[in-house]
């Protein structure tokens, strides 16, 4: 069998989707409340970079992996109506279907593995995976699945934690595995959960090999802006 990373720990590749899961499906109910508090409010900063960025018009189709709550679609969807939402996880997708439908957005909502998307071959303008990549057990084919779905022209957006500037590491550090599983417990009454979130963050590949890894899933014209000292990187790449 083969191993992969859950957090620091090594499991089984066929188990990481479900301890992936289990953790998803436990702070679903205190997602956005945990995000606000974890990143002071930047994790919107950094959505509507995103979104800026996108310079998504009426017509074009969006394809939102790892939608969770749903922030991306939602804002794309007041730009154009072809939007479509999709998580692995039930908990989380019914979360932003929920959050969509009461902004009077009523848009797909898929349950589906980013690995292995049921979306016919350049069906999409924009595929976008924001705070998701790392949780996946194989990123190569989820980036292979996302060039695959592209339109000829088409980008990919990928909105990551990422390697934080050399200074700042030890700080940084300090509140993500000590501060963040604390206030985990307090607010959404799951440590655990919060302490793998911050652990996967150093698995998640750095800014360069992200980079190369996009190149090797055949995107041109790749690049990344780093933000907030590299707290988050946002990598972009078009299909030929």
């Amino acid at each position: 069998m083969t191993k992969t990373h859950f957090g620091f720990r090594q499991v089984e590749e066929s188990e990481k989707a479900g301890r992936v899961g289990a953790v998803f499906t436990s702070v679903a109910d205190r997602y956005d409340v945990m995000n606000d508090l974890m990143s002071a409010g930047l994790h919107r900063l950094w959505k509507r970079f995103t979104v800026d960025l996108a310079r998504v018009k009426k017509g074009h189709r969006v394809l939102d992996l790892a939608s969770g709550s749903g922030d991306l679609a939602i804002a794309f969807s007041q730009l154009t109506p072809d939007v479509v939402m999709t998580d692995i996880n039930a908990a989380m997708l019914a979360r932003g279907r929920d959050r969509m439908l009461d902004r009077g957005h009523p848009i797909p909502a898929v349950q589906c593995d980013a690995e292995k998307l049921p979306f016919a071959d350049q069906s999409f303008d924009l595929v976008t995976v924001a705070f998701g990549l790392r949780n996946m057990t194989h990123k190569e084919n989820a980036l292979a699945e996302m060039y695959r779905v592209l339109a000829p022209g088409g980008r990919a957006i990928v909105l990551e934690f990422s390697q934080i500037w050399g200074p700042l590491k030890p700080a940084y550090d300090a509140y993500s595995l000590h501060v963040l599983p604390r206030m985990g417990q307090w607010v959404a009454g799951d440590a655990e959960s919060y302490r793998y979130l911050a652990e996967s963050i150093r698995m998640h590949p750095d800014q360069d090999t992200l980079k190369k890894m996009m190149q090797d899933a055949g995107f041109f014209s790749v690049n990344f802006h780093n933000l907030s000292a590299g707290i988050v990187a946002l990598h972009m790449g078009y299909r030929y």
